[in-house]
Formats: structure tokens, sequence, C-alpha cells
């Protein structure tokens, strides 16, 4: 019973993360309709972010998050104003190509810039545990948990409380409509996706703290943001949260008792069976069900 508990925790404060890394992707697939296969990548260039402002600076992986946010967001802004708007309205696998490509550039600039060895950041009480009834409580996972819900919230509460999150609401229910209000529609696409990307930036940030990284992660932390958005229920932030703690809970407990090369087939058979009963996710697709395509 104890090993079992502690798997469950250690899932719950694994899927919180996993919640973390997977809420920005949900938010541009849902407003934008663009499946971004860049988005692992913006993780792990994130962590490399907090790597370097620790090492260079000696700043806390809990202060620099905030570094890595701020220097995603600008690349995300840029990326989408400037490169992505321009076949935004084109077929889906255009925005497929086009991001897949900018996830092999990003990945092999990681390579050229910080090799392929694999990285963390030190901090001198991550590693250190809180002891309850026998189950051991990581200090740096559980604020990486922390960290996770408390950033989720806040972006339920831009989305839902402030004129800029309305207009992202707005212009992906009905672009056209929104732009007949004065909203204009390539800032607020531009905006929605340097905010994902900032997000993915203070993941990579928190990942780096509790557990190693390198190039070479950007795929796993892409496809894994995939399965959570779609089980959860696209462009719904709470569903990515949920999304996260069901995965980090399967993989825990597949863990425990399964021989590792099941983990990831478990995980996918829960998104399976869960997209059988709900296809709209466990939560649901919020304004993604209600957009106007155009």
């Amino acid at each position: 019973m104890t090993s079992f508990l502690q798997a469950t925790l250690y899932g719950l404060l694994q899927g919180g993360l996993l919640g973390l890394i997977a809420v920005g992707f949900s938010l541009v697939w849902g407003v934008m309709n663009i499946v971004n296969l860049a988005h692992g990548a913006f993780v792990v260039l994130g962590a490399y972010v907090g790597w370097q402002v620790n090492d260079r600076l000696g700043l806390d992986p809990f202060l620099g998050m905030f570094v890595a946010a701020a220097v995603l967001f600008a690349l995300g802004y840029g990326l989408q104003r400037w490169l992505i708007n321009l076949v935004v309205n084109g077929p889906v696998f255009i925005t497929l190509l086009l991001t897949f490509g900018l996830d092999l550039m990003i990945v092999q600039a990681m390579n050229i810039a910080f090799s392929a060895d694999y990285r963390s950041i030190p901090t001198s009480y991550a590693g250190n545990s809180l002891h309850v009834g026998g189950i051991r409580l990581p200090l740096g996972r559980t604020l990486a948990f922390v960290v996770s819900v408390a950033v989720t919230l806040a972006l339920v509460a831009l989305i839902n409380r402030t004129r800029t999150g309305l207009s992202i609401m707005a212009t992906g229910m009905d672009r056209g409509a929104a732009r007949l209000m004065g909203i204009r529609a390539r800032h607020v696409y531009a905006l929605t996706f340097g905010i994902a990307a900032g997000l993915a930036g203070m993941a990579g940030t928190m990942v780096g703290t509790v557990g190693t990284f390198n190039p070479a992660a950007a795929g796993g932390y892409t496809l894994l943001s995939f399965v959570i958005a779609v089980l959860g229920g696209l462009g719904n932030m709470y569903g990515a949260l949920l999304g996260g703690l069901v995965i980090g809970l399967v993989e825990a407990w597949a863990g425990q008792y399964l021989p590792g090369t099941w983990i990831n087939a478990l995980a996918f058979l829960v998104l399976v069976v869960v997209l059988i009963v709900r296809p709209s996710g466990l939560v649901g697709r919020a304004y993604y069900a209600a957009r106007l395509e155009v």
C-alpha cells in the first residue's frame, strides 16, 4: 500500500507538470486550429534558458522561469506574427509542415549551441524530500506542481476576466466577426502563440529543475502535449491540467506494476478509451466547439 501511495503521489506531481507543458499547446490548437509541432522544442529551449541564467547569473530556477517565459514569449510572438500568420489560412498540413520545420531548426540549433549532452538545473533544495507517514514528498516536484496549478489558474483568469483574453476567445470563435468589432486578429493570434510559448518556457525550466533534458527530448514533449490536449479537451485549460494528471497517474501506476515497455502503450490506451466514451475529451472542447471556420 505504501508503494502504491508513493506511486500515486509521484504521478500527481508529475501530472501537474505535464499539464503545464500541454496547456499552451492546447490553447493554440483550440483557438487557432494550429497543431504546433515545435511545442516540445519550445519546452526544451525554455529549459536551456533557465539553465543558462542559473549557470551565468546564479538565478534560482523558480525565478529564472520568468526569464525563460519572457524569451520564449518574444520568440513565439515573432514567429507567429511574421511567419506562421502567412499560412494560417491555408490547409492544416501546411502549418504542420511549417511547425515541423521550425522544430527541426530549433532542435538542431540547440544541438549546435549546447551539444546533445544531458543537462539539469542544480539547486540546493530540489532533491530534498518531506516525509509524511512513510511517504516521500519530493520538494522540487512539489514546488513545480504548485507552480503548474498556479500558472494554469492565472491563464484561466487571463482568458475569462480580461479584455485581452476575451479578444483571444472571440477571435478563435469567429475571426471575421472579431475583426468587425475592431480586434486585430493578427496581433491576437501572435499574442496567443507567444503566451503558449512563454508557458512552454516556464514548464521547461521546471523540467530542468526536477530532471534532465537534452534537445532530443523535444519530440517526446510534443507527443505528450498532443495526447494530453486531446484527452482533456482542445482549448480547455482545466482540461489540459486534468489530462496531465491522468497521464501522470497512468504512467506512475504502469511503471510500478508493469514492464517499462507498457507505459506509453497504456497511456495511449487510456486516450483511446476516453475518446470512445467522450469524444470531446474529459472536460470538453470549450470555445473550440463554437468556432466558425472561415
